[in-house]
């Protein structure tokens, strides 16, 4: 039956109510508002979510789809990715992972998201040291460094 939604949301209904209220951003709180109907039930239609939440069928239509762009197995994928930090340095990385390999082309915003607020990931890099450093400088530097006191 066409409209008729077969949307899984991941997030429990305590995680979406929390996100709900912390939210500021008018749009982005609505695409949490229509998560939280279709995870309460409340509603079975794409038409039902347009008229409840004052946006066009297709916008909403078009929420769903990049909200189910990231599917479980891909997810698991990227979970293993993330794991190995020498894989993944950056989210534009991950993007260009999801199109060669999975063919998905996901906006940033949507992996940024995912990654760093779904999957709890943060994507970290030693600062570039500079070439005219001696090698061993740090150690050195680390072993000569006097312990700072606590105490006042």
């Amino acid at each position: 039956m066409s409209g008729v939604l077969k949307t899984e949301i991941q997030e429990s209904v305590e995680e979406l109510k929390t996100l709900l209220n912390r939210q500021t951003n008018a749009v982005e709180r609505s695409k949490l508002q229509i998560l939280w109907w279709l995870k309460q039930k409340q509603v079975t239609q794409v038409n039902e979510l347009a008229q409840l939440s004052g946006y066009h069928r297709i916008t909403v239509s078009r929420w769903l789809s990049r909200y189910r762009a990231v599917d479980g197995d891909v997810r698991q994928q990227l979970i293993q990715e993330l794991e190995d930090a020498e894989r993944v340095s950056s989210y534009g990385e991950i993007q260009r992972w999801l199109a060669a390999i999975h063919g998905q082309v996901v906006p940033y915003k949507t992996i940024h998201k995912t990654v760093r607020y779904g999957l709890k990931g943060k994507l970290k890099r030693p600062r570039p040291v500079s070439e005219k450093q001696p090698v061993g400088a740090v150690e050195a530097f680390k072993e000569t460094l006097a312990p700072t006191s606590t105490s006042t």
